[in-house]
Order: C-alpha cells, then structure tokens, then sequence
C-alpha cells in the first residue's frame, strides 16, 4: 500500500512538472528506463546533484538516491537521536567509512525525510543504506552486526568506499575484522 502510495504521489509531481518544466521530465523518464521504478528493496539509482535547498519531493528524492549511488555506507540522522548514535556506534566499532546526513541540521530535512518514508516505509531516523540497500534503523543495524551478518554487506561495496573517498562527519577507513 506504502509502494501504490508513493508511486502515486511520484507520477503527481510528474505530471506537474511536466506542465512546468518538459526538459526535467524527459530527463526523469531517462532514469526511470534506465533505471526502473523505484523499488521496495530501496536499491538506488545513480543521479547526481548538488546540496538540495527548497527542494520539491521529486528533487529531495534525488539528492537521496544521488547520495546513497556515491556511498557505500548512509546513515540519514538526527543529531539527537539515541538510535541514530547506536547505528554511528556500530559502524564506528567495525571501521567502516560512512557517510551521515543529519537531517535535524540540513536546510530540507523535513523534507528529505519524507522523501525517505516514501523509499522505504518508515519514516523514523535513522534510515541506514549499506550499499545501496535500506538495511533499516538503529537497532536493525545492531541485530545485523551481532548476527555477522553486516561487515560481509561492507565488504561486498568495501572497493567502492576506498576509491571514492566518502565524506561526512564520522568517516573512516573500513577494516574487516577477521
């Protein structure tokens, strides 16, 4: 229902754009065919764009997709959360490079995590992207670890990290423990 929801909303803002502006929809019905609707699994595509301000929901979807495409690790947060801290602890503990968006401090974060809630469902923080992929929140990503389950998802974008350099408060070289 959440996925019928936010597709619909999605082809609202089109149709509106595209009484505005033919050239952003032609370019989004490019990325739409190549790279298909947007999925439940929260698998991103690879858009780019610089930092959002005023953004419309189509655009704030964007920027997120375009920062989750260029990070192997994303955690959207709030500077005041505990469960955000405890997603940062664990990847601080294994040595992973991530990338933090606090959304409490970002010019559209409202606005952006509404763009979230449409991606994946839930519209709490912390979302955590490893890889591409929604792994979910704080304790989601806690379970992960203390099953073993979440250094092998790192490792499988670990190149990725290295190459790219990511940035954002809390970055850090991953090193898989072995």
């Amino acid at each position: 229902m959440v996925i019928i929801r936010a597709a619909v909303i999605l082809q609202l803002d089109l149709i509106l754009m595209a009484l505005i502006c033919p050239l952003f929809v032609s370019s989004f019905h490019i990325f739409s065919f190549v790279y298909g609707p947007l999925p439940a699994s929260c698998v991103m595509g690879n858009l780019t764009s610089s930092h959002p301000r005023g953004l419309s929901s189509t655009a704030c979807l964007q920027y997120v997709q375009d920062v989750v495409s260029q990070n192997c690790v994303v955690i959207f947060s709030k500077t005041t959360c505990p469960y955000c801290k405890m997603a940062k602890n664990v990847f601080n503990e294994i040595g992973a490079t991530y990338k933090v968006i606090e959304l409490d401090e970002h010019n559209d974060g409202r606005s952006l995590q509404e763009a979230l809630a449409q991606m994946t469902g839930a519209r709490t923080v912390p979302r955590v992207f490893v890889n591409g992929h929604c792994i979910g929140g704080g304790s989601d990503t806690k379970q992960l670890h203390q099953q073993g389950k979440l250094v092998p998802l790192i490792e499988q974008c670990a190149s990725c990290c290295a190459a790219t350099g990511s940035e954002g408060s809390g970055a850090r070289q991953f090193e898989a423990a072995k």
